[in-house]
């Protein structure tokens, strides 16, 4: 008897003792990071905004770093979601050769195949637009030299044009990036060539040639770049197809979304929402007029009646 009742008294104890932990595990906090860039801030906020209007409660951790740090960040467990781009995926999870990259949808689902496979991530959809890494050119030194695609701008080098590049150590460093581009229209630049800046916001990079910064005549650039002809900077065409395709995707812990499973469905009609000209769009608020990254994407969400 008195067995009995210790026993019934223990089980109610364990099961008071699993109602507290799931009670605190519902209050966790998402932690929502991004990169540094003006796009990353953009969907970061967008993110963080969107769960906070349905209830589900996150920690800002946006701006955190470059790729490498925000994705060591989310395989470590430091981050619950970030916006990544599909072409990335060629690098982070070592399939660089695959040609879906160059492909959308095809990208998009490969990346997420492989990378729930090997680290239980899940990619959400991902926006209709493609912000892969350029080369954009003053317009002043694009129209003296005929320079339209990057041919242009390996023959331009070859005859020993004036040349100087704004970009971050990681465009410079990654092989799917400037060492590509190279590698495929033949040209090198050297040290002298390369003004490298902190971080990989090309908010700075569009600037400094916009300014001329130390004799730069050119920048690194996204695809979803806004105020790249306000500035008066020219992207240079991509013919050979180096570069894959960087769709813009939430990435979530499986642990975090069996917790909060509405997230896919609160953030795929936003994503969705996002093409290659509202990101410029947006882009060019924060970068060109100065506006900050959360107050664009609220007005974003309210506009498109995601957020009241």
């Amino acid at each position: 008897m008195f067995l009995s009742l210790f026993l019934r008294r223990k089980l109610l104890l364990v099961g008071w003792g699993v109602m507290v932990s799931l009670a605190a595990q519902a209050q966790t906090p998402v932690r929502v990071g991004s990169k540094i860039d003006t796009e990353g801030k953009l969907l970061g906020h967008l993110i963080v905004l969107a769960l906070e209007a349905k209830g589900i409660k996150t920690e800002n951790k946006i701006a955190l770093g470059n790729t490498k740090i925000v994705r060591s960040a989310l395989l470590a467990g430091e981050l619950d979601i970030y916006p990544e781009y599909t072409g990335n995926g060629a690098f982070m999870l070592g399939a660089e050769n695959n040609p879906a990259w160059k492909n959308f949808r095809a990208g998009y689902e490969l990346a997420k195949k492989m990378d729930f496979e090997k680290n239980k991530i899940v990619w959400l959809e991902p926006a209709n637009a493609n912000n892969t890494w350029a080369i954009a050119v003053r317009k002043d030194l694009a129209t003296a030299m005929q320079l339209r695609t990057m041919d242009d701008v390996g023959a331009y080098l070859a005859k020993g044009g004036s040349f100087k590049l704004a970009a971050s150590a990681e465009f410079m460093e990654r092989s799917d990036a400037m060492p590509a581009f190279q590698a495929a229209y033949g040209f090198k630049l050297r040290a002298e060539q390369v003004l490298v800046l902190a971080g990989g916001d090309t908010t700075a990079t569009i600037k400094a040639a916009a300014e001329k910064t130390s004799g730069v005549n050119a920048a690194m650039a996204y695809g979803t770049d806004g105020p790249l002809a306000a500035l008066g900077l020219v992207v240079m065409e991509d013919p050979k197809g180096v570069q894959p395709v960087y769709a813009p995707a939430p990435l979530v812990r499986e642990e975090v979304l069996k917790r909060y499973p509405a997230m896919a469905d609160i953030l795929a009609p936003i994503f969705k929402s996002l093409d290659k000209p509202t990101l410029q769009m947006l882009n060019a608020r924060i970068q060109l007029e100065g506006q900050d990254p959360r107050r664009v994407a609220t007005g974003y969400l309210q506009s498109k009646g995601f957020l009241k």
